[in-house]
């Protein structure tokens, strides 16, 4: 058990650490770290524990993943993992929020295709305020807040073809939505729906 745990642990860091650089963290390194268990009892969790050592940033030194993390990277991460290990775990449902946090462009692309690829097995939902992340997306819910009479209430809405193409122009452009920002989001739904 403990040979087959230190192969596992090895592969996992490996997939998990080439995932990372797509995903924003080029350099960085994911290593599992299997130490002895204390006691000579036999314990159901087997002869060893586990700790995951992480480096956001090459030349940092691995350090354990619960001290060091920020949100963004911890939710990044976890990504990693869950892609990874797709189809080995009986989890039906996953939720990122803010996976996306400090990043941008080419790199926020790769993060929304990567939970688009989750989606097709299993149900993901992620919060996000980046068009690239939203534009992958196979169904769209916007969820506002509302002030009345003096309470605030949250509004969560499913969004038809329609609503998903204003509300991706929406994040895309701001305050003023022009028809070459709606053009846009028109373009971003379609290539991430031939990308599936």
């Amino acid at each position: 058990l403990t040979a087959a745990r230190t192969t596992a642990a090895s592969r996992l860091g490996n997939e998990v650490s080439a995932l990372m650089a797509e995903l924003g963290m080029p350099g960085g390194q994911l290593r599992i770290e299997l130490e002895p268990a204390i006691g000579d009892a036999p314990d159901p969790l087997g002869r060893e524990r586990c700790e995951l050592l992480v480096s956001a940033n090459p030349g940092q030194p691995l350090r354990p993943l619960r001290k060091v993390a920020s949100g963004g990277a911890l939710a990044r991460i976890s990504l990693a993992i869950e892609v990874a290990t797709l189809g080995m775990d009986t989890v039906g449902s996953m939720i990122f929020d803010e996976v996306d946090s400090g990043i941008g462009g080419a790199v926020a692309e790769v993060v929304g295709q990567k939970l688009r690829s989750l989606g097709t097995q299993r149900q993901v939902l992620c919060v996000t305020h980046l068009p690239q992340v939203a534009a992958q997306g196979h169904a769209h819910l916007r969820v506002s807040k509302h002030n009345e009479g003096g309470s605030t209430h949250t509004m969560v809405e499913p969004l038809d073809a329609s609503g998903r193409r204003e509300e991706l122009a929406r994040m895309l452009g701001g305050v003023e939505i022009t028809r070459e920002t709606r053009a846009h989001a028109k373009q971003m739904l379609e290539r991430a729906q031939q990308s599936a």
